[in-house]
């Protein structure tokens, strides 16, 4: 048996961050009512998690239905006797001159992604049933697969992912914060385009705001001075000169109907200074004031930050905290994207200055 034949026989499990880019996918956050009650009802759905994904995914293995949990910095605490992961916080509110980067509330981010919508909808529905009332839905977005990978302003979205070795090393907490490796750091925003504002650039204007050619997808030099392009202020680059790339699962949504068109923004990292930094370049800008002009074109409505644990974490969220002191020295400070330390207070507000 091949190794692309063992994958077809079983769904992808739960919390597989880099389970391949999927045809459909529903990102759902929901808040936990403050009772006891509710905190046990939603570790006894998140441990049986895997059971339900088998169930569902069962039924079409070519579905590759896949599900990610995560657990905002809040929720970790109530649910959780562990410490918490290193960098986790709320997500902070990014204000620059023009355009702001908005946190709103949300304590689980449920990913799901499959090649069919179907598979998508049955689990999100059962899982609300297991979850009852112990949860409040803040946010339901279906997400769809648009020709070869394009956003709704006609864009090739994601080409810069990590792959192969690059993808875990950047997506994956490591030895850096050994009680939680193998987990990830998330941020979803919600993003909505006024399409008949953005088309109403020429071509050549959309492609200098992206830094890509919007046929072929090819990258345009970086600017040398004054407007960087999109594809610039999302480039990290540490203080050593080192990339920091993150892993986009990006769909785009939308109700014609309605005059509803948008993307949905999702980011697994390694580190969350990574995203935070990205969206510090974008909305105060690089230099200060000089914002990332696709936010004329796109309206941030969420923001939220989460931990998605590794999977036998989910199941065993209120064990006691095993006793790792032995083995991992003192944490430093949390670095944030402004490198000012441990940003665990909310709101957490950062304004262009």
């Amino acid at each position: 048996m091949t190794g692309n034949d063992a994958a077809d026989r079983v769904p992808i499990a739960p919390q597989s961050i880099d389970a391949p880019l999927s045809r459909s996918a529903i990102f759902l956050v929901v808040t936990i009512a403050p009772s006891a009650d509710a905190l046990d009802a939603v570790r006894s759905a998140l441990a049986d998690l895997d059971g339900l994904v088998k169930t569902v995914g069962f039924r079409d293995l070519n579905g590759r239905l896949s599900c990610n949990v995560g657990i905002g910095s809040e929720a970790w605490a109530r649910l959780s006797s562990r410490e918490s992961p290193a960098e986790l916080h709320p997500f902070p509110v990014i204000a620059g001159s023009v355009h702001t980067a908005v946190s709103t509330p949300g304590d689980l981010l449920f990913h799901i992604r499959a090649e069919r919508e179907d598979l998508c909808f049955e689990l999100e529905r059962l899982l609300l049933d297991a979850l009852g009332d112990a949860v409040t839905v803040v946010d339901e977005v279906q997400g769809f697969r648009y020709f070869d990978s394009r956003d709704l302003l006609g864009f090739v979205d994601g080409t810069a992912n990590p792959v192969g070795l690059d993808l875990p090393a950047s997506s994956l907490v490591g030895d850096e914060d050994p009680a939680f490796a193998g987990g990830s750091y998330v941020v979803v925003q919600k993003y909505t385009h006024p399409l008949d504002a953005w088309a109403a650039l020429s071509t050549e204007h959309q492609e200098a705001i992206i830094g890509r050619t919007k046929i072929d997808n090819v990258e345009l030099d970086d600017a040398t001075s004054g407007q960087k392009s999109h594809k610039t202020l999302a480039t990290i680059v540490d203080e050593n000169g080192d990339e920091h790339d993150i892993l986009r699962d990006n769909m785009p949504f939308g109700r014609p109907g309605r005059g509803e068109f948008g993307t949905y923004f999702i980011g697994y990292a390694r580190h969350l200074w990574v995203i935070e930094r990205m969206l510090e370049r974008m909305f105060i800008g690089d230099p200060v004031g000089s914002h990332d002009r696709l936010l004329d074109f796109s309206t941030p409505l969420t923001g939220t930050a989460f931990f998605a644990p590794p999977l036998d974490m989910l199941g065993a969220l209120d064990a006691p905290e095993p006793d790792v002191r032995d083995d991992v020295e003192e944490r430093p400070p949390a670095a944030s994207g402004l490198g000012i330390g441990s940003l665990k207070a909310h709101p957490i507000e950062r304004h262009e200055s």
